[in-house]
């Protein structure tokens, strides 16, 4: 059956987790239930997919919302459920457990996929497993479509956007940097870095990867970044202190990946590099502090067991008063090549919790894009910014509440 020909435009899968939940939710309020759009509830069970299919009916109206049932650890469903569909639009983690005979179905049958993972061991795996199977057939697969990494990847090409209609040349050198924010993690976000944090104790293969700034670009591909920022630093630009952000290891890796796939349009020396504002060099080495002690504990055994006290377990997350009251903003500082003057900074922030309230709504409209927007890529693995830019800016802004826009350097 062509992709013109399945019965679906999209499929979310893992509608009934907590992220899925709220991604069937938005898709609901934006798209309707079975109108213009036509899409369905992927999960395991089917008792929970009827409750689900109720509860939005019951809220939404309109026609039941199709449900497909298959099992991640049963290849041949898989495959059935993604011949039916344009995309699988999957939040299914720790993606390097449960994702990868997902991609293989995809890969192999033409269909589209976006996820939310943030397993940079995982999708260094699977890239060049699966590549030429999804060249062949047709399918973009993009990976990193929430908070990390939509809006670094979005950010940095927004930004060089301007950079060449304002100047005519690119940013050789892009800070990003997270300014004011409120959200909270959920399970499932938990799952998945102990899944990396347990392949690099392992694995010392994993290990060098995960330090590698270069590790999602093609083989070979090599420049001018170094390690991501470990401890507090002052940054001139902004004339504030920063100390390292977490996602900062996944981000820059995206980032530096869509410049590599959409052909070195920023230049052979172009660097990215991301760490979070903060108020004081205090308050710098706190969060440093902070962030190192997380890091270690979850990384041993007597560690997880106390903060697991604290953290979340996989199916929860912020109540929807919680994520409603979040927020967030980054700022991209892209240094012109020969005039500082001419340097630009762009802000991109939605008023929503980062992690799920925001991180559902882009995904959603990435899965969207995917289905509707005349992209121009072929089949293979695909960044948010080299497969969707334009149609997906726009779907953000128009619908999804982030705003990206330039702001005066200081």
């Amino acid at each position: 059956m062509s992709k013109q020909q399945r019965e679906f435009d999209v499929i979310i899968w893992g509608a009934t987790g907590f992220t899925g939940q709220l991604v069937a939710e938005y898709m609901a309020q934006t798209y309707g239930t079975g109108d213009e759009l036509r899409w369905a509830l992927g999960g395991r069970s089917t008792d929970k997919l009827q409750s689900l299919q109720a509860a939005l009916q019951d809220q939404y109206g309109g026609t039941p919302l199709p449900l497909v049932v298959a099992d991640s650890g049963d290849p041949a469903s898989l495959r059935g459920m993604v011949q039916r569909t344009r995309v699988v639009c999957t939040t299914v983690g720790p993606y390097a457990r449960y994702g990868t005979e997902l991609v293989a179905a995809c890969a192999g049958s033409g269909t589209h996929y976006c996820d939310l993972t943030g397993e940079v061991q995982w999708m260094a795996r699977v890239i060049p497993r699966y590549q030429a199977a999804a060249e062949d057939s047709g399918a973009r697969l993009v990976h990193t479509c929430g908070f990390d990494s939509i809006p670094s990847d979005m950010g940095t090409w927004f930004l060089q956007q301007r950079m060449l209609e304002c100047h005519g040349v690119p940013a050789h050198y892009v800070k990003g940097r997270v300014g004011r924010n409120k959200g909270a993690a959920s399970g499932g976000t938990i799952a998945s870095m102990l899944e990396v944090l347990d392949e690099a104790k392992r694995d010392r293969t994993v290990r060098k990867l995960l330090t590698n700034p270069y590790a999602l670009c093609p083989p070979g591909t090599t420049g001018l970044d170094g390690p991501d920022q470990a401890g507090p630093r002052y940054d001139s630009d902004f004339q504030r202190w920063t100390c390292p952000f977490i996602m900062a290891a996944i981000n820059g890796r995206v980032v530096r990946r869509s410049h590599c796939l959409l052909g070195k349009p920023w230049g052979e020396d172009f660097q990215y590099e991301e760490a979070q504002l903060c108020s004081s060099r205090a308050q710098a080495l706190r969060n440093t502090l902070a962030i190192g002690g997380a890091m270690a504990g979850l990384a041993t055994a007597p560690g997880r067991k106390l903060l697991a006290r604290f953290l979340p377990r996989p199916g929860e997350g912020p109540s929807r008063e919680e994520r409603e009251a979040g927020h967030y903003e980054l700022f991209f500082h892209g240094a012109h090549p020969r005039d500082q003057a001419l340097d630009m900074r762009v802000r991109v922030a939605a008023q929503l919790d980062p992690g799920y309230g925001s991180t559902s709504r882009m995904l959603a409209e990435a899965a969207v894009c995917l289905a509707r927007d005349p992209l121009t890529v072929g089949g293979g693995f695909w960044t948010p910014a080299s497969a969707l830019g334009q149609h997906l800016l726009t779907r953000l802004v128009d619908n999804a509440g982030l705003t990206f826009e330039e702001v005066a350097v200081d």
